[in-house]
């Protein structure tokens, strides 16, 4: 079977239509280094059942995460989502549906989205969500962004526990809005002193907790710093179901509040789509980026949903709008809140409880086994392993052993050298026979 979309003859009478001789002049404006040369060196055209068999071989080749013992986190973590939160999202009306341009008219739309707002707001501890935004990376960086026009100064300082792709989006949409950023150095140990870096230049400092390295920090002081200074504290997140455990950054001073939700009803999915969760206060509201669904009445006094704040590029003037986010993670954001709506508050804090549990039973292990050292003093479900040799090879040789074992720092600050470093993370899917695997796996690969 060939897939041929065009004849020379339908190429012809399109350049035609155009008004060009050939498909070469239709790149004229492209700078000349930029275009290929010769062909690009891949295999000729096969038959679908051909494609299908070397996909398949492919993925053969592949480890998936519902087939070994898994610790993998550094961003994105293997939680059990119940069945009836993919069974709800599949319904043709929540599938199907996307951003209103009428949105009164989508008032079960609406519904769900302030729904989730209320919970994004309560678990935050911040007194106003928006309607999610792409995922925690962009989510941080918009936060940035906001600060900026709350403060009317351009320059964030980054903590060195800042999750290194985070703060890259960050400096990606600095540079761009020719904005200045200074990042710390990394911070194995939160042991870095930002009360100190803080001062009237600022608009922002991002801090996350629990940091990429596992560490919980408490931010009171460096909220009570940067307000001193004028400036706001962006408090980051990337494992939601810390929030049912630890003290809420709102309670800590924070002024924004970003994260991702992935955690929550949304499973590992090859690394997306996720839901960013971005929580601010109620004087900053103007300046928040996004959509924010609010409650009111209609012209008989039944409840009814509002698109209260839309302040998007696709709304409003480009210029004017607070963000350039074309659209929000709905689906991922009914599936957070369908599967927090289930757990409850009771719930969601007995869930990050056990995997807290689990996370200081599998230290203890780990803390036995010789050349190996766990370096966190304080850490949720996810802290950080010091080896005595290269972590991107010992977790190879453990994969071979049927053991996903974690994401080495240099996977993720490859100039940094920190080769030695591993974050392994465990949530409530972790038996003890997974931790006995993980044990006698790195025992053998060590």
């Amino acid at each position: 079977m060939r897939y041929h979309p065009l004849s020379e003859a339908d190429r012809n009478a399109m350049l035609a239509t155009i008004g060009v001789s050939s498909i070469e002049a239709l790149y004229a404006d492209a700078p000349p280094a930029t275009l290929l040369r010769t062909p690009l060196d891949l295999p000729s055209g096969k038959s679908e059942l051909d494609v299908e068999r070397f996909f398949a071989r492919l993925a053969a080749r592949n480890m998936p995460a519902s087939r070994a013992p898994f610790f993998v986190g550094a961003g994105a973590y293997k939680h059990h989502i119940p069945a009836s939160v993919d069974h709800l999202i599949q319904r043709s009306e929540f599938l199907t549906s996307y951003t209103p341009y009428q949105p009164e008219i989508s008032q079960g739309t609406l519904q769900y989205l302030f729904e989730f707002q209320t919970q994004v707001a309560l678990l935050t501890g911040m007194e106003v969500a928006n309607a999610s935004m792409y995922d925690g990376s962009t989510a941080t960086a918009e936060a940035v962004l906001m600060a900026h026009r709350v403060t009317k100064r351009r320059k964030a300082l980054l903590s060195g526990g800042l999750h290194p792709h985070y703060a890259e989006v960050v400096r990606t949409i600095s540079r761009l809005a020719e904005d200045e950023v200074e990042t710390m150095a990394p911070d194995i140990r939160a042991a870095e002193d930002l009360v100190a870096r803080i001062d009237d230049t600022l608009s922002c400092v991002v801090v996350q907790t629990p940091d990429v390295f596992g560490n919980l920090r408490d931010l009171t002081k460096i909220a009570e710093a940067c307000h001193r200074n004028g400036a706001l504290l962006i408090a980051v997140f990337t494992e939601a179901v810390s929030l049912g455990l630890l003290k809420s950054p709102g309670a800590m001073g924070a002024d924004i509040v970003v994260g991702e939700g992935q955690s929550i009803g949304n499973s590992l999915n090859f690394g997306g789509p996720y839901v960013g969760l971005f929580a601010t206060r109620r004087e900053f509201l103007r300046q928040m980026p996004g959509r924010l669904a609010g409650e009111s009445v209609d012209a008989d006094g039944r409840r009814s949903y509002v698109l209260t704040l839309s302040t998007r590029e696709q709304h409003i003037r480009r210029d004017k709008a607070t963000s350039n986010i074309c659209t929000n993670s709905g689906l991922c954001a009914l599936a957070f809140t369908i599967h927090l709506t289930l757990l409850g508050e009771a719930g969601l804090t007995r869930l990050a409880r056990v995997n807290h549990a689990n996370a200081v039973l599998l230290a203890q292990m780990l803390n036995d086994v010789p050349n190996v050292e766990v370096l966190n003093e304080t850490f949720f479900n996810e802290f950080t392993l010091r080896l005595k040799s290269d972590a991107a090879a010992l977790i190879e040789r453990m994969a071979a052993r049927g053991v996903l074992a974690g994401v080495p720092v240099s996977r993720l600050l490859p100039h940094a050298a920190l080769d030695d470093l591993l974050l392994v993370a465990t949530t409530e899917v972790n038996t003890q026979e997974d931790r006995d695997a993980f044990v006698a796996a790195l025992k053998e690969s060590l």
